[in-house]
């Protein structure tokens, strides 16, 4: 079915991404870049088209950095002992992510200037947002944040098929946490809360996740979710 197939190349995508963090650091810095400068910039109020164009740059960045990991795979594939033009491949990949983050550095500098100026004459003022912008910030950084720590301790061939810790328990209960936050309301946050662990507990019954995964990952959201809303609130 179109949807089955939709969904299952999703996944791989998702499992690409997940397996070149595990094994180029290079991925992990960028990743780690990313979730700085993107709590920093909701954190001193850059304006919306500020953010939107620091976005668009981390995004780049980090595809020109999973691209050139693919060129190497590749490459070392087709021509597993030195070869010169093997050696030109990797590093007119390398030159181009090299070129993607000094711009984005440069332009990115260019954006936060002022901010960073402000920052050291009068100390950090937080800016503060909406519980839904912080909703919307929550659900990027537990993300980088599962990737990460899927990177560093997964030991399996699949990690999107486990690993520490569960992301769709992390996803869910971050959800949960910002749905009371932004309603108020017990019902719907009760609700809320029922069908995040709904979802954690499916993680078990397909045995995906061990108990500790899951736990792990809903903990990773929740708590997550909560201290940016009190830092950005």
């Amino acid at each position: 079915m179109p949807l089955k197939k939709w969904i299952d190349s999703t996944n791989n995508a998702i499992e690409g991404i997940l397996t070149a963090a595990k094994h180029e650091r290079h991925v992990r810095y960028h990743l780690y870049a990313a979730a700085l400068v993107l709590i920093f910039s909701y954190a001193v109020g850059v304006t919306t088209l500020e953010f939107l164009i620091i976005s668009i740059l981390t995004i780049f960045v980090i595809t020109a950095e999973l691209l050139n990991t693919a060129i190497e795979t590749v490459v070392d594939l087709i021509c597993p002992h030195i070869n010169e033009q093997a050696r030109i491949a990797k590093d007119v990949a390398a030159g181009a992510v090299l070129i993607s983050a000094v711009g984005s550095a440069i332009a990115g500098y260019i954006i936060l200037f002022p901010y960073l100026i402000r920052f050291f004459r009068r100390g950090l003022s937080i800016t503060p947002h909406g519980s839904n912008e912080i909703a919307v910030l929550s659900v990027i950084i537990v993300l980088i944040l599962v990737v990460l720590l899927k990177s560093l301790s997964s030991k399996k061939g699949h990690p999107l098929r486990g690993g520490f810790p569960s992301g769709h328990a992390a996803l869910s209960f971050s959800a949960w946490v910002s749905i009371t936050i932004i309603t108020h309301n017990l019902i719907v946050s009760v609700l809320s809360f029922i069908g995040a662990l709904a979802l954690a507990k499916s993680r078990l019954e397909t045995r995906t996740h061990t108990i500790w995964e899951v736990i792990a990952g809903a903990l990773l959201g929740a708590v997550a979710t909560y201290l940016l809303s009190i830092i950005l609130k």
